[in-house]
């Protein structure tokens, strides 16, 4: 079985609608939350992934447009788009993501947006892994969150090893390590690489492949201010930060 695995979707229809065109049709979909906020298409981006995904967990943002969690620690670009998309978001999109849960665990791998038991917190470094690792004993992590592009490995010996895929790339899954997969965003990427990210997991291979591609950016951006929303929120994806 190979799985796309995609996060942080924010509203972003086009670099949706990019990524799903790379998958195969027997691909499997999961997707580690925050469908909305930021961009201007969250009904949109929901329906794809409700129709396409076998499992969805939510994100903080997710939450935040249901009702209100979480908003007195978003800066003002993120509260003025979250008071949009309540505002324009539909009751079928409302009622499926308040049927999502904060994680899901399978045999082979644990699904969640930010962290192991601790949801939304960021995974920023070794710190971060090992408390997160200490927490779950799934063998294999997928995370969002972030909007990096990453892995955190743990060693038998209990060390961790890190690396960025801000360009992309593969790894093989060792036998007797543990990882944490940051999948990077779909729709608003944050590593210096414009360009949006999201993984595939094939579990014959036991190989994680990070993959980066290109999308209209300008689209998203003109609806962006056609939207009124931020300006900021279209001038950051030229960037990817």
């Amino acid at each position: 079985m190979r799985y796309a695995i995609v996060s942080d979707i924010h509203g972003n229809l086009e670099s949706l609608q990019k990524a799903f065109s790379l998958l195969r049709p027997d691909d499997k979909v999961l997707c580690l939350g925050d469908i909305v906020g930021y961009g201007p298409n969250p009904n949109e981006c929901v329906r794809m992934i409700r129709d396409r995904a076998t499992h969805v967990v939510l994100g903080n943002h997710d939450v935040a447009a249901l009702d209100n969690f979480g908003v007195e620690y978003f800066n003002s670009a993120a509260r003025r788009a979250i008071e949009w998309t309540q505002h324009v978001i539909d009751k079928d999109v409302v009622d499926w993501l308040n049927g999502l849960s904060y994680e899901v665990r399978q045999p082979g791998y644990l699904l969640v947006h930010g962290a192991p038991v601790h949801y939304f917190e960021y995974l920023l470094d070794k710190r971060h892994a090992k408390a997160a690792f200490e927490r779950t004993d799934a063998p294999l992590i997928f995370v969002g969150h972030t909007h990096i592009a990453e892995y955190y490995a743990l060693e038998p010996d209990g060390n961790i090893s890190h690396a960025h895929m801000q360009h992309g790339g593969e790894i093989s899954l060792e036998p007797g390590k543990r990882y944490i997969i940051d999948v990077g965003s779909v729709g608003q990427p944050r590593d210096l690489n414009p360009e949006p990210c999201f993984v595939f997991f094939d579990d014959e291979r036991r190989t994680i492949e990070w993959t980066r591609y290109e999308y209209p950016i300008g689209e998203v951006q003109q609806k962006i201010v056609d939207a009124e929303l931020p300006h900021a929120l279209a001038a950051r994806l030229d960037v990817g930060r």
